[in-house]
């Protein structure tokens, strides 16, 4: 489950970085110090990416673990 997670955290966190990215920019609030804010923006997208792809790789191995089921 492990190497599905990393790959879909690869995805997820993509998407995270550029939808804050994008709320930095549009923000006018945090465009003002945009050059501060967009490195701290990017990060939490790919940290909060991390536990959500661990939820969606376990809903894609059918909640399964490890991916022992039962045969």
């Amino acid at each position: 489950m492990f190497k599905v997670s990393v790959l879909v955290w690869i995805m997820l966190g993509t998407v995270l970085a550029g939808v804050s990215l994008i709320v930095v920019l549009m923000v006018p609030s945090f465009a003002a110090d945009s050059i501060r804010n967009i490195p701290y923006a990017v990060a939490v997208g790919f940290a909060l990416a991390m536990p959500l792809s661990y939820v969606v790789a376990r809903q894609i191995n059918g909640g399964q673990g490890q991916g022992v089921g039962k045969a």
